[in-house]
């Protein structure tokens, strides 16, 4: 046994730095992903998933700031389905001089888009585009070649069932 494989694990050293944590973290507030993590700190998007298993600090970072950023995005959204109020400054010159600034009440109504996107998410059952038709039979085989005297035969049996209700 060699003394260097006692020592030194196999292996190429890691690239992985402290200060990776705070950047990581700064990154994913922006929107970044583990891809886009990987280009930045040009590694492939397999280190960054070991250096999130192996350094504890920079999975909570890149969990915290994703966390943040999604629930920050996830507000927005509610705002923008829901619409809300806001002030807007407006400013009067004259002369090109500031004569007065003029604070208004607005109000933004909500968008039926973001509306109806939120309910599909959150009641999809009562709330989707598809509909859901019904293709079985009574055990029988849709692919069965019948003569046309039996297909008469039984479109009339249907027509009659549907009759009687």
């Amino acid at each position: 046994m060699q003394v260097n494989s006692i020592l030194m694990p196999a292996g190429r050293p890691t690239k992985y730095k402290e200060e990776y944590n705070d950047q990581a973290y700064k990154l994913t507030l922006l929107g970044a992903t583990d891809a886009d993590l990987a280009d930045f700190f040009e590694v492939e998007e397999k280190t960054i998933n070991n250096w999130k298993e192996e350094h504890k600090e920079f999975l909570q970072s890149v969990t915290r700031g994703k966390d943040i950023a999604d629930a920050e995005v996830a507000n927005s959204f509610y705002k923008r389905a829901k619409g809300y109020r806001y002030k807007e400054t407006r400013e009067e010159k004259k002369d090109g001089k500031l004569v007065k600034e003029v604070v208004m009440e607005k109000e933004l109504p909500g968008d039926p888009g973001a509306q109806l996107n939120w309910l599909k998410n959150r009641q999809p059952n009562k709330w989707r585009d598809k509909v859901n038709i019904d293709h079985t039979t009574d055990g029988e085989s849709l692919n069965e070649r019948i003569s046309d005297e039996a297909r008469a035969e039984r479109i009339f049996e249907l027509v009659q069932r549907k009759r009687k209700g």
